[in-house]
């Protein structure tokens, strides 16, 4: 399908292009079982051993060891295309799940045998997170990149409004191990809407060697001065974001004495601003405003922690996801927008997986650094994240060029 000039472009062009809508439904599937899993394997560590500590250290071994791959993950990406690596991502989740509930429900599970588990469901997440991110622009004329980075973006803020709310309440209704099967359900239905998917085909430059292209793909990322500056300042601000995902349940559970479904409901309202956010961002020319629209995000982000720090009551956390959510769209758009028109097609799959997984790799260090201070002090874990995302946004207004 041709697209026509950006100026006129709506959303119906974009799910018209052939190809797309599928890739979007497995997409939603599986950040929906991503976020409910966000959730849901808190509430069960919490439930099962009653330690913020081994959340931290679940939730940091969920990501980190994916982020630690990501060169390779790139490399195969590229060589044997996203589809299939994609499907496979969501097979070794499903799995990893299912195994986690029948050793907790026969009585055998220990943190020995939880985290192994955990550990290797992440080596092959990138896989799922990286494909999609680098198949869409690769599926989508280029004059419909900012709707589908908003739409893309629309998903994430979808599956927040949906996936916590189900699995709080699951865990509240019948446990966590329903839970944690359920999500593995959401993984499973995004395989099967993968399968039979075509991708468009792509001249890659390879080395012939895959752990070569892997470390070629690294340092394409490190040479290319807008990947290496977000790669600053997004790592960053993702140790607040780490951050909050354990200190916002511990905040609503130990403080107001609270229930997992109410932890579950402040994630939707997070979800429903960002929603909101993303379809209005997308409907918008981000170019050569990429940079200011990653600042303003970080800046209000950092408000929004420090709101949370003092809140007195749930109304007031509400307000603070509410004022993070308006700006998930704002910050998404800019950073995806940004990174797919300074780099070059042949180097999405590798270039994608390294940029994304430095940008993300402050979110698991965040959890398993805020575990013991959050047992120590929910406040301060908020405060520092305040602080983290000051900082993001100068790194951003400061390391990331304005132009080539």
């Amino acid at each position: 399908m041709k697209a026509r000039p950006t100026a006129t472009t709506t959303y119906g062009d974009l799910l018209r292009v052939a190809g797309f809508p599928r890739a979007v439904g497995a997409t939603l599937l599986q950040r929906l079982g991503g976020s409910m899993l966000q959730v849901a394997i808190v509430l069960f560590v919490l439930e099962k051993f009653h330690s913020p500590v081994l959340a931290g250290i679940t939730v940091f071994l969920q990501a980190a060891p994916g982020l630690a791959v990501s060169p390779i993950a790139g490399a195969l990406l590229d060589r044997h295309g996203r589809v299939r690596l994609m499907l496979l991502d969501y097979t070794v989740a499903a799995l990893a799940l299912g195994a986690i509930v029948a050793l907790s429900v026969t009585g055998n599970l220990t943190p020995a045998t939880l985290l192994p588990i955990v550990t290797v469901s992440s080596l092959t997440s990138i896989l799922s997170i990286t494909g999609a991110r680098s198949l869409f622009p690769l599926i989508v004329p280029s004059a419909l990149w900012d709707r589908a980075n908003g739409l893309d973006s629309s998903l994430y803020a979808v599956t927040t409004i949906v996936g916590p709310p189900i699995a709080a309440g699951l865990v509240a209704w019948r446990g966590g191990e329903t839970a944690l099967l359920v999500t593995a359900l959401a993984f499973l239905g995004g395989a099967g809407m993968l399968v039979g998917l075509r991708e468009p085909t792509v001249e890659t430059e390879s080395a012939g060697h895959l752990i070569r292209d892997a470390l070629n793909g690294l340092l394409y990322v490190l040479r290319n001065p807008t990947l290496r500056g977000l790669a600053v300042s997004i790592s960053i601000w993702n140790l607040g974001g780490g951050a909050q995902v354990v200190a916002l349940p511990v905040l609503v559970l130990d403080r107001f004495h609270a229930g997992p479904a109410v932890v579950g409901q402040v994630y939707a309202m997070l979800g429903v601003a960002g929603l909101v956010s993303a379809i209005v961002v997308g409907r918008l020319n981000s170019a050569g405003r990429e940079r200011l629209m990653l600042a303003t995000s970080m800046a209000i982000y950092a408000v929004a922690f420090a709101i949370l720090a003092v809140a007195g009551n749930l109304a007031i956390v509400v307000m603070a996801a509410l004022l993070m959510g308006s700006v998930v769209g704002l910050g998404d758009v800019a950073l995806f927008s940004l990174r797919q028109r300074r780099t070059e097609q042949a180097w999405f799959g590798r270039a994608f997986a390294v940029s994304m997984s430095l940008n993300f790799a402050g979110s698991p260090i965040g959890s398993a650094l805020s575990g013991p201070i959050v047992a120590r002090s929910v406040t301060l874990t908020l405060i520092l994240a305040a602080a983290v995302s000051i900082v993001a946004a100068l790194a951003a207004l400061v390391l990331i060029p304005e132009r080539l």
